[in-house]
């Protein structure tokens, strides 16, 4: 039985819920997502998932509600950890364009461009290549982080737009720059699975 927590303070959480719940079911594994809210609710967890939204609200609501040292303590003793768009920020060890108040879990060894893509209205879906997939993925970026640079060799590529790498992976630890949540293609969520297993 595999529990996975959608951080549930900001962002996309039910979408996440939703792509969880139903890769599961394409993998045939026993298993459920659910809404994290409180720190409480990480001693039966297996896997993470941080979605998009507004990294400033995520990183002080994380604060507030108890579960930023936690999560960055299970991160670092392996427990898989995958953050999207605004996730992927929150994981980061550098950010570009941060704000004073912000506070990063720093897990993921790669700097950011936190608003690279610009505003809302600069939203796109573009097709992407997958390392663990033939079949092309489609990405759909929202006011969207760019990474800009590896920091070690331990981070891998796992997905791109072009040549420009929007996907990696450190490990237990995935960052994601697009929203895989929101297309009915589940071999993202699928790939973090195999993780717990």
């Amino acid at each position: 039985m595999i529990r996975v927590g959608v951080i549930g303070v900001q962002g996309d959480v039910q979408e996440h819920v939703d792509a969880v719940t139903q890769a599961l079911k394409r993998m045939g594994v026993e298993g459920e997502a659910f809404w994290l809210r409180r720190k409480e609710q990480l001693e039966k967890v297996d896997a993470i998932i941080i979605p998009g939204g507004e990294s400033t609200t995520i990183s002080r609501l994380m604060l507030k509600n108890g579960l930023f040292e936690p999560v960055r303590k299970l991160g670092e003793e392996g427990l898989p950890i995958m953050g999207t768009c605004a996730g992927l920020i929150m994981l980061s060890k550098e950010v570009e364009g941060a704000t004073k108040e912000q506070r990063f879990l720093e897990l993921l060894d790669v700097r950011v461009n936190r608003n690279a893509y610009g505003r809302q209205v600069d939203s796109f879906e573009a097709p992407l290549r997958l390392a663990f997939s033939d079949e092309p993925f489609t990405g759909v970026f929202i006011r969207a982080p760019q990474i800009i640079k590896l920091l070690s060799e331990k981070v891998k590529p796992i997905a791109w737009l072009g040549e420009r790498i929007v996907g990696v992976e450190q490990g237990n630890i995935m960052g994601l720059e697009f929203h895989p949540e929101l297309v009915d293609d589940t071999r993202v969520h699928e790939y973090f699975l195999r993780k717990v297993l």
